[in-house]
């Protein structure tokens, strides 16, 4: 089992979201920016980390919005901790995905999120989570 850490990006009420690559895992799929904890290192730095290697920005990494743990129907199990993050530094570029886009919170059910995503998407999309 491994664990993610995905940050929710807003600005102008508007959340980032990035496509997957063509090639890899679950291509051009959409998620929330963010990659797996590697050993000795919180949820937190993970975070950090990877929007600095994905996006080249400087995260404040805010509070979690929803942490919890998701079976994919091959078995896969994966640890998922996402977090707000509202301010950055830097100029943000794509260095990971196929495109970024900022959307509406209405809008994120048009994507076709990763299966594990899914029912965040949906609260996010409601107005649930603020």
């Amino acid at each position: 089992m491994i664990t993610v850490a995905a940050g929710i990006l807003k600005q102008d009420g508007k959340i980032l979201i990035c496509q997957r690559k063509s090639t890899g895992a679950f291509p051009l799929q959409w998620e929330f920016p963010g990659g797996k904890v590697e050993s000795g290192e919180d949820v937190q730095a993970c975070l950090r980390r990877e929007l600095g290697e994905e996006l080249a920005i400087e995260a404040e990494i805010g509070p979690e919005v929803s942490a919890f743990q998701y079976t994919y129907p091959n078995g896969f199990e994966v640890n998922l901790a996402f977090f707000w993050v509202e301010a950055y530094r830097g100029e943000m570029a794509n260095q990971a995905f196929e495109q970024i886009l900022w959307v509406d919170p209405r809008e994120l059910p048009n994507f076709d999120f990763l299966e594990a995503d899914r029912s965040l998407v949906a609260q996010l999309a409601r107005g649930e989570l603020v």
